[in-house]
């Protein structure tokens, strides 16, 4: 069992092909979106059972520089 998250992240300027370059290398994401508007990328990251959200994208993510931002959206099983 996993959770998925959608993380959006900012990066600083010139930099989004390198944040995104370095996320691929460490394949973590399902799926990953250039965007329009506030944030720069999307994300789509299934987590491990058991792992602690903000711990596994500090670990995994909010280290890659460039970053300036990150907004992370957890999904529930509704239906």
């Amino acid at each position: 069992m996993t959770t998925c998250v959608f993380v959006q992240l900012r990066c600083h300027p010139g930099k989004t092909y390198e944040v995104a370059d370095a996320i691929y290398e460490r394949e973590i994401t399902s799926e990953l979106y250039s965007t329009s508007g506030d944030f720069d990328l999307l994300m789509k990251i299934y987590i491990p059972e058991g792992e602690d959200v903000g711990m596994y994208l500090n670990d995994h993510i909010v280290d890659i520089p460039g970053i300036s931002r990150s907004l992370t959206t957890l999904t529930f099983k509704a239906f």
